[in-house]
């Protein structure tokens, strides 16, 4: 595993350090997930296709889990509930 230090600059900025960057081309894309005090940076050239959908899906789930700790919830029978699940 590799390691360095970056500074944030006043502009929001990060600079990959030159160890860290061998394989980084100018334009490349990345995905930045901030989580728990982390922040996890993946090249988006290793990432499936279907990204995009699996992002969504994941931000629903959460907005879902945080609503239901919250309370904030309420019953359907299956059938209603596999209704609107076909609806979307």
């Amino acid at each position: 595993m590799e390691y360095a230090i970056a500074k944030v600059s006043t502009k929001g900025q990060i600079v990959i350090p030159t160890s860290l960057r061998n394989d980084i081309q100018n334009g490349d894309e990345f995905l930045m997930v901030k989580d728990e005090g982390r922040i996890i940076l993946k090249s988006m050239k290793s990432l499936a296709s279907n990204l995009k959908d699996d992002l969504i899906f994941a931000e629903r789930v959460e907005k879902a889990w945080k609503d239901y700790e919250k309370g904030k919830f309420e019953t359907k029978s299956k059938t209603d509930f596999l209704k609107e699940l076909r609806a979307c």
